[in-house]
């Protein structure tokens, strides 16, 4: 990100607050799970992933189970997607199901930004030729509206309403070297497709 696109985005959440957001989330997730023993976490490469290791630390904290007992892994839905022939080809990610599988268990999908649903729609699509969940949430850091599909996330760490012409960028200190939430203008910031 150069100095110009910085100054035209205006930060929406910073490290505290994704800190805040994600163990609000585990609290959440907890909760209605009444515990966490049979959840499993998935992210949706990229940042999905770095954030579902983070919650799942956080549930293990919060659960007060050992680390590493909290199952997660990431599901790459790149073949699944919709806009596959409209897109330059895309690399494949990884796809890492924990070993007990996802077979009767809870399977929370983690994301970073819910925009039109159709990534979510691709992950439910990628999640149905792995196994058979009893039940699958999802989990997103940001949710900025304009959905294009019936698809609503359980859990968001932010509602917001953004306009079209609007971007929105997470960064994530694993990927990008610092955590913040960017709202930009199309054109100014960089577009994830968000």
């Amino acid at each position: 990100m150069d100095a110009r696109t910085t100054d035209a985005a205006r930060s929406v959440l910073e490290a505290p607050d994704i800190a805040r957001v994600l163990t609000r989330i585990a609290h959440e997730i907890v909760e209605r799970a009444k515990g966490a023993d049979d959840v499993v976490l998935l992210g949706i490469p990229t940042r999905g992933v770095h954030l579902a290791r983070r919650l799942a630390t956080r549930l293990e904290e919060i659960t007060g189970r050992a680390p590493g007992q909290v199952p997660v892994g990431s599901l790459d839905i790149t073949m699944y997607r919709d806009d596959l022939r409209l897109r330059p080809a895309r690399a494949l990610a990884r796809t890492d199901i924990p070993g007990d599988g996802i077979d009767g268990r809870l399977v929370v999908l983690v994301d970073d930004v819910l925009f039109s649903g159709r990534t979510i729609r691709a992950a439910l699509d990628a999640l149905g030729d792995i196994g058979r969940p009893r039940a699958v949430q999802l989990a997103v850091l940001v949710d900025r509206g304009h959905r294009e599909l019936p698809i609503r996330a359980d859990y968001v760490g932010k509602n917001l309403p953004t306009s079209l012409r609007e971007t929105v960028k997470v960064q994530l200190t694993e990927e990008d070297g610092r955590d913040s939430v960017l709202l930009g203008v199309r054109g100014t910031a960089p577009a994830d497709g968000q």
